[in-house]
């Protein structure tokens, strides 16, 4: 006589039901939590983190908008000051294990927003990634204002010598 092996259906609980977040693959493992403990990363590091490695790349003049320059510029003029603040102008919402950023910036004139825009989000992502050990899911780029050199020919004369 031959025995049947029971079935997964007949030994699971008749109440469990598979969901589709039981199906989806496991999560990476994070490199933030070790057998030795946990390492959190503050918002206001990794708002350095990005605000400086936007800066890196040529094209972008300013960051912030409009109101946020204006008030970092009266700012810097304070006696004491640390001087430029690295993270203006950068939102960001960080995780346990992932960053998402936001970053307002000024463009040159001249610079093709849409290539300065992929370098901006490929150098911030691999700096956070490398520095911090989250998983960065998205940088936004939004562009506010673009930035006109000044030529000396567009300045009045002067009508005295």
């Amino acid at each position: 006589m031959t025995t049947a092996l029971p079935t997964d259906e007949q030994t699971a609980p008749a109440t469990a039901s598979r969901s589709t977040a039981e199906l989806a693959p496991l999560p990476r493992q994070s490199r933030l939590a070790t057998a030795e403990g946990k390492i959190t990363v503050a918002e206001n590091v990794v708002q350095k983190i990005a605000g400086i490695a936007c800066r890196e790349v040529s094209g972008v003049q300013a960051m912030g908008s409009g109101g946020t320059r204006a008030f970092g510029a009266l700012r810097e003029r304070i006696p004491g000051s640390n001087g430029p603040n690295v993270a203006q102008g950068v939102g960001v919402e960080v995780g346990e294990t992932e960053a998402a950023i936001d970053l307002d910036i000024v463009v040159e004139y001249g610079v093709s927003i849409a290539e300065l825009g992929r370098s901006i989000q490929r150098n911030v992502k691999s700096a956070i990634e490398r520095m911090t050990g989250l998983n960065v899911v998205e940088v936004n780029v939004s562009v506010d204002d673009v930035h006109m050199p000044e030529a000396p020919e567009d300045r009045p004369e002067s009508r005295v010598s």
